[in-house]
């Protein structure tokens, strides 16, 4: 993607981070009829340099037999973070100069590697498993599994293909009013606090002062 060094993050724990509080992702694939792009809840694993992805997909999906029939086949995962549309009018620049235009600040994460296919049903046992417990943890009553008939778990994952992805490379970026002058960041992370949005303000903030 096209990435300004303003922009780059490259600090492995914030790029995990968001992939973790962000975990559906876009699968993009090469397929013979073109890119295809299949969005995946994923996990991710720390037992590599950048990191595994971890995924399953439905049998009756496509996307795992391409992967299967060309396992050099490089893929794309995309996490979207945060993003959100700037009004010029937040810019103390427009009263100053009028040179202003809309932009959007956005956060993304994109990974490379290549992706392996699993069709076991202990490797996918353990990843449905592995799924439910991320997700149902921060709940009152956590579902599980085995909350439900082991024969209708047994039937339902043989309707489904585990995907594992070791990342070869990981890309941030973070483009949250960095290029803009100390006052135009101000007035934009306040634009944000009043449109409801502390996510994004909270972004432009910790970012610009980083910035300086």
């Amino acid at each position: 993607m096209y990435q300004p060094p303003h922009f780059r993050e490259t600090r492995l724990d914030v790029l995990h981070d968001l992939i973790r509080s962000e975990p559906l992702g876009l699968l993009v694939t090469n397929g013979p009829d073109g890119p295809v792009a299949n969005p995946l809840p994923f996990l991710l694993d720390t037992d590599t340099p950048n990191g595994t992805l971890r995924a399953h997909c439905a049998r009756a999906n496509p996307v795992w037999r391409e992967i299967q029939a060309d396992p050099d086949m490089p893929v794309l995962v995309v996490f979207q973070g945060p993003q959100a549309y700037v009004t010029p009018s937040w810019y103390a620049t427009k009263q100053e100069t009028g040179k202003v235009v809309p932009t959007w600040n956005y956060v993304i994460v994109q990974a490379r590697g290549r992706a392996e296919v699993f069709e076991g049903a202990d490797w996918l046992s353990k990843q449905i498993r592995n799924l439910t417990e991320s997700h149902e943890a921060t709940r009152e009553k956590p579902w599980a599994v085995d909350n439900a008939p082991a024969d209708f778990v047994a039937a339902q994952t043989r309707g489904i293909v585990g995907i594992r992805i070791e990342i070869a490379s990981l890309e941030g970026k973070w483009k949250v009013s960095q290029n803009r002058p100390p006052e135009d960041r101000t007035r934009v992370a306040a634009g944000y606090d009043e449109a409801e949005r502390p996510d994004m303000a909270g972004l432009v903030r910790t970012y610009g002062a980083e910035r300086g």
